[in-house]
């Protein structure tokens, strides 16, 4: 921009040329000095001559405040609605984790009276007041937040707690944890190791232990799993075999009836035979075997593992 100045004083005219970053100063000073004007006749029309404005300034500086008043109003209105509900999400979430706490002190057995989510634990201890600070909208909707973000990271952390322990809890279920005989119905005749054979008297190796019951006995499923083999075998006699997953399977043998057929899923506990003397055997008896991998184990260390 070239302004030119023409004066009488002069003897010929003068040219000032302008570049953009010096117009945009220009405007930007005239502008701050319009603000500054306004603000200054404002605060004087209301602080030193209120008495003398006439009826139309004074109802619209009353409109302009009432205005501002319904503003801030309603941004505190609003935030504390913002925030109320964030509580009530809150609430939620925490008997949610009620619920979860009370499940996870179930799976790992203690007791009702030593964790009670649905009370609030005992508080106490001598008065210490602190000059506190004044507590904004602001500030409350952060420590909200930051709250919330505590609670969910807890609850995921409670959750996945709670997918191990249901999963250890399967991983017992699917061992051999419980007798394959009742308690009380009988007693082991013959223990896992070596020992003399009963047929040929030579030293042989007895792949799992023997209990001796009654003929027609129940066997029961020492764990969950499903059903591999279930028929007549050379040696064996009436045999079923369960294939409990993670390469262990166990067998009962010498069975006088199977109660369960190949593919089937048995629980722990669940009926599948009854003891008999049938295949190398000298008389009613349950032979019963633990085999990882193929390999014969001691059962009495699954079941005594399994107890405590």
């Amino acid at each position: 921009m070239n302004v030119i100045l023409v004066s009488n004083r002069l003897a010929k005219t003068r040219s000032i040329t302008l570049g953009g970053w010096q117009i945009s100063l220009l405007l930007l000073l005239l502008s701050g000095l319009v603000w500054v004007a306004a603000f200054m006749l404002q605060y004087a029309l209301v602080r030193f001559a209120p008495e003398g404005l006439n009826d139309g300034v004074r109802i619209l500086l009353s409109k302009v405040q009432s205005e501002e008043r319904q503003k801030q109003q309603s941004y505190v209105h609003s935030s504390l609605d913002a925030m109320a509900a964030r509580v009530g999400q809150m609430q939620a979430q925490m008997q949610r984790l009620d619920a979860l706490g009370a499940r996870l002190a179930k799976l790992t057995g203690m007791k009702p009276e030593e964790f009670r989510f649905d009370q609030q634990p005992p508080q106490g201890g001598p008065l210490v007041t602190l000059p506190g600070q004044e507590m904004s909208v602001n500030n409350l909707d952060q420590q909200l937040n930051r709250l919330a973000q505590v609670v969910n990271d807890r609850s995921d952390k409670l959750l996945a707690l709670e997918t191990m322990l249901l999963q250890n809890q399967l991983n017992r279920k699917l061992l051999p944890s419980i007798p394959p005989i009742n308690e009380g119905e009988g007693w082991y005749s013959s223990n896992f190791g070596w020992r003399l054979d009963p047929f040929t008297g030579a030293n042989a190796m007895h792949e799992g232990v023997d209990y001796v019951v009654p003929e027609g006995t129940v066997i029961r499923a020492s764990a969950g799993g499903v059903v591999a083999y279930a028929a007549q075998h050379p040696q064996y006699g009436n045999m079923v075999e369960v294939d409990h997953g993670n390469d262990i399977v166990t067998r009962y043998a010498h069975a006088s009836r199977l109660l369960v057929k190949v593919g089937q899923v048995v629980r722990r506990g669940e009926k599948i035979a009854e003891v008999g003397s049938t295949g190398r055997s000298t008389g009613n008896h349950l032979h019963f075997e633990v085999r990882y991998k193929g390999i014969a184990q001691n059962p009495v260390r699954f079941l005594q593992k399994a107890a405590s």
